[in-house]
């Protein structure tokens, strides 16, 4: 799926950081102290790289002994304290190299700001991939060493109010921006940090936008009007990066204005185009272990808060049983997002995920039963494209477990046909499908 709008300014060139104009994307200028040691990556910098790296290194040095915020103004007095001219062709590289450090993604934010960019993930310095939608690719961006990516790795989780170092060596955060960061250090990793950077849409795609996209047709967009519009209860599944969230969305964007939507996410990605909605987010401990705030907490205090759509953002540990019990008590329509390989996977996936919690199994598919209608399934084809995979009722059978049934599943050739499950899926629609 296509189309990722991101609409925020490029940073202005190396000469705006001599002159004090510092810009980012979508106001993401985090900066603080730098480092000390080592060389960032940057790339065509001019100047040799020798005489470039230890210029870097000497003022980077002179700023970290300040104490202050490394200003473009204070960038070039400690260049001058160098003795060096500004015109000066390496003095130049050093301007956009710390430039890189203080403001936005660095090296990464090109990618970033690419219209359809989903992912851009750095597995070592010389090895950085983007997905545009249609798959990873790799890239030509260069770092100039692993200390480089370290470096933007601990900037990005300080701007994100996040601690990561050799005492906490992951770290999964939201950037100011929104966009959603995940690292890891050395010796977790092996041999470099890595970095994950999901893009989150500043705005949700209209159902047209996806059929434009080939994510659904116009049959299978009148169809997942008519479960919204129906207040069905239902969940989005799928792999990966398969376009859950997208769509999930996209879906809320079509709930009549007049309803209370209150989200409860790990990490706030949702943005549906509605004018009624609260968000919700999870909070880590802090450094002394206190000041968690979980997903369960959240869905347990969302529904204090008189939701006419309770939606959890992902589906992934014990707070399945609150949700469960929610849509059992007369919380209609709501839903969420779980991982799944197939529609058919789901059941299963939230046995175990309700074991968590202490649920028993017969327990769990007896509010199963009752408390969900719909799973609607994506996959990604052969080409890498997110697709609408299959629609799918839930049934008890005669044991008492719950099983999903198809009811649209997408064939070869790529248009949907109606199984098994499409009477029952259609009585629950009521009036809005034929």
């Amino acid at each position: 799926m296509n189309g990722y709008d991101n609409t925020a300014e490029t940073a202005p060139a190396h000469s705006a950081a001599i002159t004090g104009q510092v810009g980012g994307r979508s106001g993401f200028t985090p900066s603080g102290g730098l480092p000390a040691a080592g060389a960032y990556g940057s790339q065509g910098a001019a100047g040799p790289e020798t005489e470039g790296a230890a210029l870097l290194d000497a003022v980077r040095l002179t700023l970290a002994e300040s104490g202050q915020e490394p200003t473009p103004a204070r960038v070039a007095a400690a260049l001058r304290s160098q003795g060096r001219l500004l015109g000066d062709t390496a003095v130049l590289g050093v301007v956009r190299e710390l430039r890189s450090e203080m403001v936005g993604a660095g090296l990464l934010e090109p990618l970033l700001l690419e219209p359809g960019v989903t992912d851009v993930l750095v597995n070592g310095p010389d090895e950085v991939w983007v997905d545009r939608g249609a798959g990873l690719e790799r890239t030509g961006v260069r770092f100039r060493d692993a200390a480089a990516v370290r470096r933007l790795a601990q900037r990005l989780a300080t701007a994100a109010g996040r601690r990561l170092d050799d005492a906490r060596p992951w770290v999964d955060a939201r950037l100011p921006d929104g966009t959603r960061m995940h690292a890891v250090l050395p010796p977790v990793s092996v041999g470099s940090p890595c970095v994950s950077l999901r893009v989150v849409r500043a705005r949700a795609f209209s159902l047209e936008e996806l059929a434009d996209a080939g994510t659904v047709d116009a049959e299978a967009a009148a169809l997942l009007r008519a479960l919204v519009d129906a207040r069905l209860s239902f969940l989005v599944s799928g792999g990966t990066g398969c376009g859950k969230t997208t769509l999930l969305s996209t879906l809320l964007g079509l709930v009549g204005h007049g309803e209370r939507i209150v989200l409860a996410e790990d990490s706030a990605e949702l943005r549906p185009a509605h004018p009624h909605v609260v968000r919700l987010e999870t909070r880590p401990a802090n450094q002394e272990g206190v000041g968690l705030v979980t997903l369960r907490d959240l869905v347990r205090q969302a529904l204090r808060m008189r939701p006419d759509r309770l939606v959890v953002g992902e589906v992934r540990g014990p707070e399945v049983l609150d949700l469960l019990a929610a849509l059992n008590t007369g919380h209609e329509g709501g839903c969420g997002t779980v991982h799944a390989n197939a529609a058919c996977d789901v059941p299963a996936r939230l046995e175990a995920l309700g074991s968590t919690a202490g649920l028993e199994r017969a327990a769990l598919h007896s509010q199963l039963a009752s408390a969900l209608s719909v799973v609607v399934h994506l996959a990604r084809d052969r080409a890498g494209r997110r697709r609408l995979s299959e629609l799918h009722v839930l049934e008890r059978d005669a044991a008492g477990l719950v099983a999903t049934v198809p009811a649209v599943v997408r064939s070869t050739d790529g248009r949907f046909e109606r199984e098994r499950g499409w009477r029952r899926f259609a009585e629950l629609c009521g009036r809005g499908v034929r």
